[in-house]
């Protein structure tokens, strides 16, 4: 449904890899004390994050922000679990959508837009070897071409 927009704090690039990204939502996250300093300096990790549906709300699991350095006594845990904010018809689709085989929701994209932090998530199947394989011949060939083109100038 959502576009990423804004300046692309941290992306999660392993996620095109090892899955077909269907559709996307933008998220609002719940942050507590000097999570968004740690946000706005870059220091996010979402490579081995994932989002699941639990009691009706979104959750995103082992998204990694690292402590604020002048945070003192008053930082986080880096790891801890994080409710995402969107509309009650979004996670409604999205639990009839998760429910089906091979659907899960992933973290694609974290930025700053307005002065707050948006995640993008994507419902995602996953792919098998071969998908992957075909991926890289197709990028592969892609790059190949681009650069017979560029030689030909």
């Amino acid at each position: 449904m959502a576009k990423g927009q804004g300046k692309a704090i941290a992306q999660n690039r392993k996620a095109y890899h090892d899955f077909f990204i269907e559709e996307t939502y933008e998220a609002g996250i719940v942050l507590q004390g000097t999570e968004i300093k740690s946000i706005r300096a870059g220091r996010v990790n979402l490579k081995d994050a994932y989002a699941r549906i639990h009691r009706g709300e979104v959750y995103v699991y082992n998204m990694h922000i690292s402590p604020y350095e002048q945070g003192n006594r008053f930082n986080h845990d880096p790891v801890r679990t994080r409710k995402l904010l969107l509309h009650r018809k979004e996670i409604n689709k999205l639990i009839g959508e998760t429910q089906q085989q091979g659907y899960s929701l992933v973290p694609v994209k974290m930025y700053i837009k307005n002065g707050v932090a948006k995640l993008l998530i994507g419902l995602a199947k996953g792919k098998k070897k071969y998908d992957k394989r075909e991926d890289l011949k197709r990028k592969q060939a892609k790059r190949d071409i681009e650069r017979a083109m560029k030689d030909r100038d």
